[in-house]
């Protein structure tokens, strides 16, 4: 008896100590699970590249390699010089949000970029990324003179055609219906084929086709037997069908001629017989002018013909600025719940260019027409993800025309191509604002590298 509660005390105590030794072990196992949980709460260090735009002592505005614009307080500590045009990474801690107006971060460091190679501040995978190190490669090969001509489309001057293209190098030249009178097909194609010859890089040829009251080429008879019907008119006749297949029938057209890009489509919104843009716009709400952008995209894709959209961010029922200002008091909610729609659509199929208007856009910017508003170009990179070619509308309109320094202020707000008449002004201009500081060579570099990157994309170069 003595010797079984011996042994019952003996497997008590085993028991004991095992029920201890595995406390032991469960109680190491949960502190080491702690401190591994602590390790991975450890805040990380994040990385972003881009060009700054704007800079001061305490902030800069960067347009990141995410294609995002973002306002970024600096901290005390940070030494780096920026400047405008300035290629940085920065190493920082916290989330960056391209829809806040001001970023809550931690800067940890800011370096500036090497720029022996492409760098990574330009890469933001956008529609032309794969072009990107040839246009790269090409812009260290350009004099001054050429880059600041690559930034130029200008309407073809009345003299002196093939004199402007090789003393100043012009990135590309707009044909009106004066350049194309009493011309035919043979006559118009040799014409352009001249201006491709003398440049030294390859030009865009552009014109504005739209159908309906704005055709520059086929309101000639010669090149058309008829006018190319308004967009309204077309789908009334043919539906989305009849869309697509004008499309095609115009960009089969221009690229007969040489002509390689069309100023076109209208992605505007227009509800109001009365309005300027009416009668050239397809929709009267958001769905009907995207499929319509859509449609035109997609039946061109195909072609040697770029289309550009335009009037960005959306016309509505303002007034022509071919004469005069024009105010859009509108929200920015009804710009994106309405008017912003058929760009992004319009993106999100190919699009490679956007035309920007001269409509002053009070619920974005109240003091600048939206072509030469940097906080409109910024809707187009945070809000519709364009990464292409951004151009302005026509700088000799009335709404602009009067504007001091509109040349370079439409460089500043993040146009990549201008679109003018006088194009000695444009360049000299431009070499004052370098020489005074107001532009950096550094940032006319990466928009000259953007019409580069277009120009390899279409094939030209």
């Amino acid at each position: 008896m003595k010797k079984k509660v011996i042994i019952l005390v003996i497997i008590a105590g085993i028991l004991i100590i095992s029920d201890f030794l595995l406390y032991q072990d469960r109680n190491i196992l949960s502190k080491k699970s702690n401190q591994d949980n602590k390790k991975s709460e450890k805040v990380i260090d994040k990385t972003i590249a881009g060009i700054v735009y704007e800079a001061s002592a305490s902030s800069l505005l960067l347009k990141a390699n995410d294609g995002y614009f973002y306002n970024i307080t600096l901290n005390e500590n940070n030494s780096t010089e920026l400047k405008m045009g300035s290629n940085i990474k920065i190493t920082y801690q916290g989330d960056l949000d391209k829809n806040q107006e001001n970023q809550n971060i931690e800067i940890k460091n800011v370096e500036n970029l090497n720029m022996t190679n492409l760098p990574e501040s330009w890469n933001d995978k956008g529609i032309f990324k794969d072009y990107y190190k040839q246009a790269y490669e090409k812009l260290q090969t350009l004099t001054l003179e050429e880059k600041l001509g690559q930034l130029l489309l200008v309407r073809v001057p009345a003299e002196n055609q093939i004199e402007a293209i090789t003393e100043c190098n012009l990135g590309g030249y707009i044909l009106f219906g004066r350049d194309t009178k009493g011309e035919t097909k043979e006559s118009l194609n040799t014409k352009i084929n001249t201006y491709q010859q003398a440049a030294k890089i390859p030009l865009l040829i552009a014109t504005d086709e739209e159908g309906g009251t704005v055709v520059r080429i086929s309101n000639n008879p010669n090149l058309r037997s008829t006018k190319f019907l308004s967009p309204r008119q077309t789908y009334e006749n043919g539906g989305y069908d009849g869309i697509a297949l004008q499309a095609k029938e115009i960009n089969t057209l221009l690229a007969e001629l040489g002509i390689n890009v069309n100023l076109a489509p209208v992605a505007d919104i227009s509800t109001d017989e009365s309005d300027f843009i009416y009668q050239r716009s397809f929709g009267i709400d958001a769905n009907s002018a995207a499929k319509y952008v859509k449609t035109v995209i997609q039946a061109s894709q195909q072609s040697k013909v770029s289309n550009v959209l335009k009037h960005f961010p959306g016309y509505g029922n303002n007034k022509d600025t071919h004469t005069g200002v024009a105010i859009d008091s509108r929200s920015l909610d009804s710009f994106r719940n309405s008017d912003l729609i058929p760009f992004q659509v319009g993106v999100k199929e190919g699009a490679e260019a956007i035309m920007v208007s001269h409509n002053i856009i009070n619920a974005i910017d109240s003091n600048n027409p939206a072509s030469l508003s940097l906080s409109v170009h910024k809707l187009a990179s945070n809000e519709v993800d364009f990464r292409g070619v951004l151009m302005t509308d026509d700088l000799d309109m009335g709404a602009i025309k009067d504007i001091d320094n509109s040349i370079v202020k439409a460089l500043l707000a993040d146009n990549d191509m201008l679109i003018l008449s006088d194009y000695k002004a444009a360049i000299n201009a431009l070499k004052t604002a370098l020489n005074d500081g107001t532009l950096t060579e550094d940032y006319l570099n990466y928009h000259v590298f953007k019409v580069l990157a277009w120009k390899f994309f279409k094939g030209l170069v």
